[in-house]
């Protein structure tokens, strides 16, 4: 017997990735990129097609790499990235993906409960949550270092928000939309029922359905509706 009936059977939690998904970022975190590198003195040109590709990774985790293990290099190139993202957003560089807000208080209206998560950092995931005025929009926000630090493509962040929020009984009850083939690859690797990919940030339909996309839409908006098809078909 399930614990909680209103939730049998539903696809009651939602995981929604931010920057790409319901953030529209227009290449920020690219700029960013750059700006940190130059800060560093290191040059961009070499680094960023890593960044392209591994887009939606844990941010440490991508400097991790580039810096081959050093350990205090990497920390001080990631904070340098956060820095120079928190300026672009603190200068008005940042929108929502159109629709987003909407989808996310329908979600809210079936009943549903939405989780924000990111592979940024906490400062620059609340600077975000500032800048579009956010931060009442979800109840639970959550950034790697809130699900034990590996981040993306872990499982971890999708796990967490079905173990603080209580909102479904099975994992299979779980949606996760996302941008990147990471997110992807996250959702499937959490047992989600619906892994959700949209065109609206750094990866296409081919790489989303590749890293286990069920679903591709055109924009979170659709989310919603998408769902609920699921649901009459008893899926």
């Amino acid at each position: 017997m399930s614990t909680h009936p209103h939730s049998h059977g539903k696809h009651g939690l939602v995981v929604l990735d931010m920057a790409g998904t319901t953030v529209a970022d227009g290449g920020l975190v690219e700029q960013a990129f750059t700006a940190a590198a130059e800060r560093l003195g290191e040059d961009p040109a070499t680094m960023i097609d890593h960044v392209r590709a591994t887009m939606g990774e844990s941010k440490i985790s991508v400097f991790r790499h580039l810096f081959g293990g050093d350990e205090s290099r990497a920390q001080q190139a990631n904070t340098a990235f956060e820095d120079a993202y928190g300026e672009l957003v603190a200068a008005g560089r940042i929108a929502p993906v159109p629709g987003a807000a909407e989808a996310v208080a329908e979600l809210k209206d079936q009943g549903r409960t939405v989780v924000l998560t990111t592979g940024f950092a906490r400062p620059t995931q609340d600077a975000i949550l500032d800048a579009l005025g956010w931060r009442g929009l979800v109840g639970l926000t959550l950034c790697p270092a809130d699900a034990g630090g590996r981040g993306r493509p872990y499982p971890d962040m999708v796990l967490a928000a079905f173990l603080r929020t209580g909102a479904v009984d099975d994992v299979r009850q779980v949606v996760v939309a996302g941008d990147t083939s990471y997110d992807m690859l996250s959702g499937v690797r959490s047992g989600a029922g619906i892994v959700a990919g949209v065109l609206t940030g750094a990866h296409g339909e081919a790489a989303l359905k590749e890293h286990g996309a069920t679903d591709v839409l055109p924009s979170v908006a659709g989310l919603p509706s998408l769902i609920r098809r699921y649901e009459e078909r008893g899926a």
